[in-house]
């Protein structure tokens, strides 16, 4: 009998913590546990294998900034961790509404724990249960792998392959390519007749119960498996099950349509790129990848924990843009080159801008488009400008809202002069300058709490434009010439028509990294 998280929130090792529900109590009420698991790490995703319900004291949390807890909460989910329990108290007196929004749109139950509780008890007393029931499931799982590698040995299809698994499982079994494209399906034999009793797809509760795995034949991702559990069936065993088919699926799909030489040789493009490898096996590797070796290039580096599964929609998004390109998804990092056509070189890289801006991305994520290279060899500089980009624009302090930065998409062009500085400058140098060209205002920000350093850049970057600066600092026109004349005061005068326009502009660029 399958563990539920209900069951284990009303059993006696954790009553006593007076657990409540805080986001996904729809799919809180149809979830199944593997396993229970503690840790205060805030990195331990990558070390999970779903299913889980987390326990975290909330000590790590309560230090995090609220990017990096929201972030947190994304990982966990793209693990297919089952829940998290947050125990509150002195340290993180309540869960941050972000992170019950965070899960909430993700789909990951949120517990709080309201008292203290052993975890170390909660967590023998559970899994013990849990043990016996996770050698049930890979005892069927194996004698599933077993049947589907008979099937694979005698020709039999991909449809036939997932009959087998699903007929194991109970679950609707369907595997599809990158792009989406079905591939296979198969339905447990007592709905294969009237598939009509199946459920219909995309409820809460369906998602809840269906489980994603991506099959990688040769080492390039190449196909996703989606297991949805029907009616009473296990979800666990669906998901150790569907984990130990994919080695079989990967040889029927290496029969069936074997990887391109291409997507090969663009992803090992991607990591030569990445690595900085000699130009000489850039030039070897391009060719095979489809991009001619001295095409106009511009990298995309886009940070988020659903990396892996916008891969398909960025090389789509790329495709449709440019002549080829190449993409790669590591860790949270989906890294990717487009080739531009000759000639109309800006006017493709606006295209990608704007398509990078349209897509869908997990909340945490974001991304920044590097410079046009001219030829593979400067790929590698795109890559680490865009990587800069990053890291000069998204940094924790506040930012007023202008042209440069859009959503969650970053332009490295907008970011050519913090880019230079950065080159040119070490860390102490950059803030004595600024210091040395806005001291004054910056004194006046901190004693009155004002914000005239940014109002100052939103001007400059306008052109010193001051009805267009007011209109983005959502000021009356009247206001906003009242904090100008503020900042003159405190700089010297009026720097239009002066060589100080430069260097002030220059100063508000880096004092709002």
């Amino acid at each position: 009998m399958p563990i539920s998280l209900l069951d284990v929130l009303k059993h006696p090792t954790l009553t006593p913590a007076d657990p409540v529900i805080r986001a996904a109590a729809a799919n809180a009420a149809q979830t199944q546990l593997r396993w229970i698991h503690s840790s205060e790490v805030l990195d331990i995703a990558p070390l999970l294998g779903g299913g889980e319900l987390l326990l975290t004291g909330g000590q790590a949390l309560a230090s995090a900034t609220d990017k990096r807890r929201i972030g947190y909460i994304w990982e966990l989910a793209e693990r297919g961790v089952a829940a998290l329990a947050i125990e509150t108290g002195t340290a993180l007196p309540s869960i941050p509404s972000s992170m019950v929004g965070a899960a909430e749109a993700a789909g990951l139950p949120l517990i709080e724990l309201r008292k203290v509780v052993p975890f170390v008890g909660v967590m023998e007393a559970i899994n013990s249960l849990l043990v016996s029931e996770s050698a049930a499931h890979l005892q069927q799982a194996d004698r599933a792998s077993h049947a589907m590698a008979v099937e694979l040995a005698h020709g039999g299809s991909l449809d036939r392959i997932l009959a087998v698994l699903a007929d194991a499982t109970g679950a609707e079994v369907v595997l599809t390519s990158n792009t989406g494209a079905p591939l296979a399906s198969a339905l447990p034999a007592e709905y294969a007749a009237e598939a009509d009793h199946a459920p219909a797809p995309d409820t809460e509760e369906d998602r809840a119960r269906t489980t994603h795995i991506d099959v990688s034949v040769r080492g390039i991702p190449s196909a996703r498996l989606s297991l949805r559990t029907l009616a009473e069936g296990d979800v666990n065993l669906a998901r150790i099950a569907g984990n130990r088919s994919v080695d079989i699926l990967a040889l029927a799909l290496l029969q069936r349509m074997p990887p391109g030489l291409k997507d090969m040789a663009g992803a090992a493009l991607i990591r030569a790129v990445d690595a900085g490898t000699q130009n000489w096996r850039l030039q070897q590797l391009a060719p095979a990848a489809g991009i001619p070796p001295a095409a106009e290039l511009v990298a995309v580096v886009i940070r988020s924990p659903g990396s892996r599964q916008l891969r398909t929609a960025v090389e789509q998004l790329l495709d449709r843009v440019g002549r080829h390109s190449a993409s790669y998804a590591d860790n949270e990092e989906l890294l990717a080159l487009a080739v531009l056509r000759t000639g109309k070189a800006q006017e493709d890289r606006n295209d990608i801008l704007a398509g990078l801006q349209s897509l869908e991305l997990p909340e945490g994520s974001i991304s920044a488009l590097g410079p046009v290279a001219a030829g593979i060899s400067a790929a590698p500089w795109s890559l680490t400008e865009a990587r800069l980009t990053l890291e000069v624009g998204a940094g924790d302090k506040p930012r007023p809202a202008g042209p440069r930065q859009a959503g969650a998409v970053l332009d490295a062009e907008a970011f050519a002069v913090e880019r230079l500085a950065f080159h040119s400058l070490d860390e102490v140098q950059r803030t004595d300058f600024v210091r040395q060209q806005l001291g004054a205002i910056i004194e006046h920000d901190d004693l009155r709490r004002s914000a005239l350093v940014g109002t100052l850049r939103v001007w400059l970057d306008s052109g010193c434009n001051t009805a267009q600066a007011a209109r983005e600092l959502h000021l009356e026109r009247q206001s906003m010439h009242q904090r100008l004349q503020r900042i003159f005061s405190l700089c010297g005068g009026d720097p239009r028509g002066t060589g100080r326009l430069a260097a002030l502009h220059l100063a508000t660029r880096l004092a709002a990294v």
